[in-house]
């Protein structure tokens, strides 16, 4: 047996394009089809989640751009989907006329690309050209092509970039803030921009003016151009790492006036206001706060902030949306959302609060879009485990007034279902929350269940309804359990920052700890528990398997972190050095060694069984992570199934028919593993 050390047998696997690897793919492929996808029921499980996700009366998200409501649309007769808008009129009615601006598919099959849709930039507040972004088969990398909204067509001579993780926008009609790939030097360790450039129309963009470049360890540099009439002004900026950062407000002269808040606050200013999120404490206030200074005021130096929101033990702040006159603030208590209305006094006084709207219990209510130039409408999206989404449309002032303007219908049977919050108790004592979505296990006794979780990077996972585990899981039988661990940012920063760096055991205990607490209550065994998590979540999946493996009957992880010794030298992996540390690092390497996954992984313990999946297009996660650990896994003879999507990037699918196949994939290996008629004993015996 060889022992995976710094030199790693299975190096080969992290060539994407060469003919051994992507023969041993098509092998692994070949054998996760005919385990999971030529059994009975896989076909029609398939095509029950190709329904929810092409059916005709889901919510039509949009965002407002001047009198037009802008939505990108997939479903069966638009596989990539197209990019089109109405009115508010229009949208009103169960069946809206749709203006199309931009038939993905048929552009794809024109150019004979893969082009998946990465969204557009519009100007503002004309909003007659875009930036569109294209990538292909579904990378972070993306081409842009100016397009004219008027004639609905891409504009010949126009703003265009070739294929980059590329950062561009709007200064005026004929200037952009550009930052790509210009050469040798141009961008980052992580793969991002280092400078940023004014493009002017007209002109190559190697001769774009260079007004100002991040340090060469940086994350990367970024340019914004505030287009609010009375309020135009240009910033410029540099990531340090994933969480620090430095705004500079671009003078005429182009010069640089610091924004002087703490590294690792978020700041942004909007009209007079400059708005401050902390995740340290300054200035008196708790990590958490949101402060408001005036803008101007605060260049000078005055410091005297009005604190906007202050955080406790319980409740944490989820966000906060601009409308004309008022500020949409939106928290968490024990992760179920509250929502206010602050306005700012016009004579510089208190800004006045009230509550916006009772969200239910257990729910998710979040802002989906405000047009804070022109007016105080607002769309407001309230769902939970149980309750397919409602989206109000409202207007605040006087009476707040407020309609429903589209409701979900229901896409599995709620009969017998019922959700439940409970709190585990992690080894170090502290309170972890944890949704249960299922039937009552007094009644039915210990049960299949699958426990879903991330951990990282300040993500907070909150209820909402699940059409697709609601099928494929719920309606079977099984029950559904969301942790919401340390590394999110359920509590707010002190949650997060838990978990950071050597940390990072907090966030596996926390999970181990739900895993534990729902074998006691009665909601399921270790043989019929299966695990489930992608990204940051799939490292996590990676470190119960190797740290906790006889907690669970399963393990399934998408697009996995694995490899903690090499994965800031694989794509974007130098921008999250700041989550997990430095491997290069002889401080961090210690604890890194530990907690990485694929290096843990032993011919004498027992694992559950393992499905890992992953996409050759994934430009942000390398797939030689779960393409190693697969290898690593067969070697010492344990039983794991890898399948790899040819395209779909980070998001391990392109489209509707890919998300399909992967989901049904998952619990077609979930069940098979964690139903009663054929789970595994903690000895690896059926």
């Amino acid at each position: 047996m060889r022992c995976v050390t710094d030199d790693d047998p299975y190096l080969w696997l992290e060539d994407l394009e060469s003919e051994a690897a992507l023969a041993w793919v098509a092998e692994r492929n070949a054998e996760t089809k005919a385990a999971l996808a030529d059994g009975e029921g896989f076909a029609s499980l398939k095509q029950s989640l190709r329904e929810v996700l092409d059916a005709s009366d889901r919510i039509p998200y949009t965002t407002r751009r001047g009198a037009h409501l802008y939505n990108f649309w997939r479903d069966a007769g638009h596989v990539r989907g197209v990019w089109r808008r109405t009115t508010l009129e229009q949208y009103r009615k169960d069946t809206p006329e749709w203006e199309v601006l931009l038939d993905v598919d048929a552009l794809a099959s024109a150019e004979d690309e893969k082009w998946v849709w990465a969204g557009a930039r519009v100007r503002h507040p004309e909003h007659d050209r875009a930036l569109v972004h294209l990538s292909r088969d579904g990378g972070d990398a993306t081409v842009v092509r100016e397009f004219d909204l008027a004639t609905r067509a891409f504009v010949q001579d126009g703003f265009q970039v070739e294929e980059a993780k590329t950062r561009i926008g709007w200064i005026d009609a004929d200037t952009v803030f550009l930052g790509t790939d210009f050469g040798p030097g141009s961008m980052t360790g992580a793969g991002y921009p280092r400078t940023v450039r004014r493009w002017r129309r007209g002109t190559p963009p190697a001769e774009a003016e260079l007004v100002f470049e991040a340090e060469a360890g940086d994350v990367s540099a970024w340019g914004g151009h505030d287009s609010t009439p009375g309020f135009e002004r240009s910033f410029v900026g540099r990531s340090m790492d994933f969480f620090r950062g430095e705004t500079y407000l671009l003078a005429s002269d182009g010069a640089h006036i610091k924004v002087d808040v703490p590294d690792d606050a978020s700041a942004y200013a909007h009209r007079h206001h400059l708005i401050v999120t902390l995740r340290s404490a300054w200035l008196g206030q708790p990590a958490g706060s949101l402060l408001a200074f005036g803008f101007d005021a605060f260049l000078a130096g005055d410091r005297t902030p009005e604190v906007l929101f202050t955080p406790d033990e319980r409740t944490a702040l989820a966000g906060h949306e601009w409308t004309r006159h008022h500020l949409i603030l939106e928290t968490m208590h024990d992760v179920s959302t509250r929502i206010e209305v602050l306005t700012p006094d016009r004579d510089g006084g208190p800004w006045a609060r009230r509550r916006l709207a009772d969200v239910p219990a257990l729910s998710d209510g979040s802002v989906v879009d405000t047009d804070p130039d022109v007016s105080d409408e607002y769309f407001l999206n309230v769902s939970g485990f149980l309750q397919p989404s409602t989206l109000y449309h409202g207007h605040l002032g006087g009476s707040d007034t407020t309609d429903v303007l589209k409701q979900a219908p229901p896409r599995f049977s709620p009969a017998g279902l019922a959700v439940e919050q409970f709190f585990a108790t992690s080894r170090d004592g502290t309170r972890v929350p944890y949704f249960v979505i299922g039937p009552d296990h007094s009644c039915t006794g210990p049960g299949p269940t699958l426990l879903h979780g991330y951990g990282g990077f300040e993500v907070s996972l909150t209820p909402s309804y699940d059409a697709v585990a609601g099928r494929a899981w719920l309606e079977r039988g099984g029950t559904f359990v969301i942790a919401n661990i340390r590394g999110g940012g359920e509590y707010g920063p002190q949650w997060h920052q838990a978990a950071l760096g050597a940390q990072r055991p907090r966030a596996y205990e926390d999970f181990a700890a739900v895993a534990a607490d729902l074998v006691t209550r009665g909601v399921t065994t270790p043989a019929m528990l299966g695990a489930e998590g992608g990204s940051n979540g799939g490292l996590l999946m990676g470190a119960m398997l190797t740290r906790d493996p006889q907690l669970f009957g399963a393990v399934v992880a998408h697009v996995p972190l694995l490899d903690m010794l090499r994965f800031h030298r694989l794509l974007a992996g130098a921008s999250w050095r700041a989550e997990y540390g430095d491997p290069d690092d002889a401080a961090d390497l210690p604890h890194l060694r530990e907690l990485s996954p694929y290096h843990r992984l032993a011919s004498d313990r027992v694992y559950p069984p393992v499905l890992l999946t992953t996409s050759t297009r994934d430009d942000r996660v390398h797939p030689g992570h779960a393409r190693k650990a697969a290898a690593r896994l067969r070697e010492l003879g344990h039983r794991v199934l890898f399948h790899e999507n040819t395209g779909g990037g980070h998001a391990g699918a392109g489209d509707n028919e890919q998300f399909a196949h992967n989901e049904a994939l998952m619990y077609t290996f979930l069940w098979q593993h964690l139903s009663p008629s054929n789970p595994w004993d903690e000895h690896g015996e059926a």
